[in-house]
């Protein structure tokens, strides 16, 4: 079944605006969901840019632990391992070495390397595994498999 996935900021295959990204204030963007397959305990979302110049997909934001009966996620997440807001969810770490690692970093190609795809994809989880905030999306797959009852995403752009 495929979840249907859409953000008040942008429309599937649209530019991101740059207020999510790098070059602006690099804020969470509002992501919604909605069309869960019956049994959905919780939900994952991953946000990943695979065409960055690096031999895995780049990860910008993991986000697990989310209450199926959550709609969807608000504008402006703060980048802690343990939310406050919505309660009990957790983040893991993106791809970045320096600075924040943890919660959402926005777009931010190489210039010249253009156009690059953000997908933002959400799993529906038919149960709720015990997982450690912090994870990287290697351990937090290994975590999930075998859980995964439905799919969806959302893809934006960007380039500078």
């Amino acid at each position: 079944m495929s979840i249907l996935v859409c953000s008040p900021a942008f429309k599937h295959g649209e530019r991101i605006p740059t207020k999510y990204t790098a070059d602006g204030q690099d804020i969470s963007p509002p992501i919604n969901w909605s069309n869960l397959p019956k049994g959905t305990k919780e939900l994952v979302l991953i946000c990943e840019d695979p065409d960055a110049p690096t031999a895995e997909p780049w990860i910008h934001w993991i986000v697990y632990k989310i209450p199926a009966e959550l709609p969807g996620l608000p504008e402006g997440l703060p980048r802690e391992a343990r939310l406050r807001e919505p309660p009990g969810v957790l983040q893991g770490k993106n791809s970045w070495t320096i600075g924040p690692n943890i919660g959402y970093r926005g777009p931010a190609p190489p210039p010249g390397s253009g156009i690059h795809r953000y997908f933002f994809r959400i799993y529906a989880l038919d149960s709720k595994p015990v997982i450690e905030p912090g994870k990287d999306k290697k351990s937090l797959w290994r975590d999930i498999s075998g859980h995964i009852i439905g799919e969806g995403e959302l893809m934006g752009v960007y380039s500078r």
